[in-house]
């Protein structure tokens, strides 16, 4: 079983900083993407940002040139610097990655519980 936890989250005022960190544990072979979603209130789930295991990144269009995701694959975690925050950043960022574990060959999907972060006007 794979295991994702996400930390870094909390109240910022609009104009700050935050980074987020995910790690994931378990029987993992291999992971191909990792990802961040984020979901406001009363919508749906959105994809933030990606990078895949090349280092290739791409972002939404409405964090392009704020935040900036990396990873560390030797402790197979995955970060995202988040700067210059607006309020309408706010919601649960929840990280996600694409990994092989030793039991399956095939790929599967993992989410972790999500943090809030939360940016004041």
């Amino acid at each position: 079983q794979v295991q994702l936890v996400e930390s870094g989250g909390g109240l910022v005022q609009a104009g700050g900083s935050l980074r987020l960190s995910c790690v994931a544990s378990g029987s993992i072979n291999s992971i191909n993407g990792m990802y961040w979603y984020r979901q406001a209130p009363g919508k749906q789930r959105e994809l933030v940002a990606v990078i895949i295991s090349g280092g290739s990144t791409n972002y939404a269009d409405s964090v392009k040139g704020r935040f900036t995701i990396s990873r560390d694959n030797a402790k197979n975690s995955v970060f995202l610097q988040m700067n210059s925050l607006k309020p309408e950043d706010t919601g649960v960022y929840y990280c996600n990655i694409v990994a092989r574990t030793y039991s399956s060959s095939s790929p599967r999907s993992y989410w972790g519980q999500g943090t809030q972060v939360t940016v004041s006007s």
